[in-house]
């Protein structure tokens, strides 16, 4: 739905320039731009990027999450793969593109849901914990002794809990000594860190535990909360596995601690991913971008991943009379929180002639947190080196330059985040689509640096509120989320007419010109976490759920 008013906004982002990106024709800078009104942008003929950049802002896209959040609210607070509040949440997306003119397709893919699982403590203390199922747990209700495994509570607690004591001479079932394979029922108490998740649940049912409660490290303010994440696939272990906070597991831990731990058994619930088609002149190029529609069972999803949502619904609103040289094709992913789900069924239901259409494919997850810093997938790796495995096909690096230039042109500073293949990218990667993307960050923590760089506040995380029920829309910086919206729609737009400098595809001029300076250059503030999505350097980072994903 289009909006009344908008506000005036800031300048085109036509700035002066010492290089431009390849492939993209110049033009004097222009000078600011008003407004103009919605009415105006909804009968548009999109011919230039100052045009579109004057009409796609932040106000239109938190239209949308106000949308987004009342399907939450009325659907048990979330709109988790599954749920009604996804099938809502589908047909608002469906709606609103097939009122802006796109040619939308709605694509089942198979899903086993898992509902609200369960952890309470029955003794020393009687106690219900929030928790939730990893992805690839067992399923059924376990009650037993609550057994510590190999657990450093007391700082700096690191830990390799559940993994081999010493990772080259010792066995991983010597952490489970404690396990009575003939008694009553063991819950393995496992603390994050070291190892995979997998493998500690792995582990832990070949020692002989009925369950296992994997609760957060502790050893660092971003680990102190609910974590919930990933043994990288379907089944991977037979008995239930749900995560727990750190303080969580200090109580847990205690000398007689029994406990109760239920996963319900998955339920076939196809689900589906929402597409929406542009063709353009070239049909056989084409340029594709994505953001995942779910949230998680704990919150209504509002920043984790309304705002890349939103963002792609807004530019699709204000492209409604675009009139592209390569076909724009849209994407709304269904399961990204389960494991990716929606987009590797997508991609692996490709043909190879299909796959080979796709010029390249844009990443948009979490592009407003609210304590933000601005991060660009790292595809030329001058910051990070990709996880072992994870492939960078060429044109990646060119991308991330086109990023680079955009935030350089409007003054924003950006840093580098891991090119980990850790959202719905991968599975374009993995068959040679050259990729990029933008991301404001999780549950890391911002630093002082970076405070006095982007702003914020030091000491808490990017986003305090990442999977809980706190992403609202409250949990949205509407200024990230404005910034990130232009730069989108630049790329969009701009890779709509040639996408040479990534693919070698001939294109035309971008009616109007692009210009956009040589890129001002990473801050180097990431340190030790890579944006938050480098699983080595993080551990257990579950924002992304790949089948790499480790503790």
């Amino acid at each position: 739905m289009y909006r009344t008013t908008r506000l005036s906004r800031r300048a085109a982002v036509l700035a002066t320039s010492t290089a431009a990106v390849a492939a993209l024709a110049l033009v004097p800078a222009g000078a600011a731009l008003g407004a103009p009104a919605a009415k105006a942008c909804e009968n548009r003929i999109t011919k230039t990027i100052s045009s579109l950049l004057a009409c796609v802002d932040a106000d239109g896209a938190m239209e949308h999450l106000e949308a987004l959040q009342a399907i939450a609210d009325a659907n048990d607070g979330n709109r988790a793969a599954g749920t009604e509040g996804y099938e809502d949440s589908v047909d608002y997306v469906v709606d609103t593109l097939e009122a802006a003119g796109w040619d939308v397709s709605v694509e089942d893919f198979p899903y086993l849901f898992v509902g609200p699982s369960s952890l309470e403590q029955l003794t020393p203390v009687a106690a219900v914990y929030e928790t939730g199922p990893y992805t690839g747990t067992g399923y059924g209700e376990v009650e037993g002794n609550v057994v510590p495994v190999d657990l450093s509570l007391t700082p700096p607690r690191a830990s390799d809990s559940g993994c081999s004591t010493d990772a080259t001479t010792e066995a991983p079932e010597d952490d489970f000594a404690g396990l009575d394979l003939s008694g009553p029922n063991d819950i393995a108490l496992i603390q994050r860190g070291w190892c995979s998740f997998a493998e500690k649940a792995l582990n832990a049912e070949a020692a002989g535990a009925e369950a296992v409660v994997i609760f957060n490290q502790g050893n660092t303010p971003d680990r102190e909360g609910l974590i919930v994440g990933t043994l990288g696939g379907d089944n991977v272990v037979g008995i239930p596995v749900v995560g727990a906070s750190f303080a969580q597991g200090e109580a847990l831990a205690q000398p007689g601690s029994t406990a109760k731990v239920f996963v319900p058994a998955p339920e076939s619930r196809p689900q589906k991913n929402v597409i929406a088609e542009k063709t353009g002149v070239n049909d056989d190029n084409v340029v594709m971008a994505g953001a995942h529609l779910d949230s998680v069972q704990a919150g209504p999803g509002i920043n984790d991943n309304g705002s890349g949502s939103a963002s792609l619904l807004e530019l699709a609103q204000n492209l409604s009379k675009h009139e592209p040289q390569n076909t724009i094709r849209l994407a709304w992913w269904g399961a990204e929180e389960s494991g990716l789900i929606g987009s590797e069924e997508y991609v692996a239901g490709l043909s190879q002639e299909e796959q080979d259409r796709i010029g390249l494919y844009l990443n948009f997850d979490m592009v407003a947190s609210p304590n933000y810093i601005f991060m660009v997938y790292d595809g030329d790796e001058s910051g990070w080196l990709a996880p072992a495995g994870v492939p960078i096909p060429d044109g990646s690096e060119q991308i991330e330059k086109l990023f680079e230039s955009y935030y350089t042109s409007v003054g924003e500073p950006y840093d580098d985040a891991q090119f980990s293949g850790r959202s719905d990218y991968d599975a374009f990667i993995r068959v040679g689509v050259p990729a990029g993307g933008l991301f404001t960050g999780a549950e890391v923590v911002k630093t002082e640096e970076q405070e006095s760089i982007w702003g914020g506040t030091a000491g808490e995380s990017y986003d305090p509120c990442y999977h809980q029920a706190c992403d609202t829309i409250d949990n949205v910086n509407e200024h990230a989320l404005d910034v990130n919206i232009d730069a989108i729609a630049t790329a969009v737009f701009a890779y709509s007419y040639s996408t040479e400098s990534v693919n070698g595809v001939p294109g035309v001029k971008v009616p109007g010109g692009l210009k956009l300076p040589a890129p001002a250059g990473p801050e180097g503030t990431i340190g030790g976490n890579a944006g938050g999505l480098d699983p080595d350097l993080v551990g257990g980072h579950d924002h992304e759920h790949g089948p790499t994903e480790t503790e």
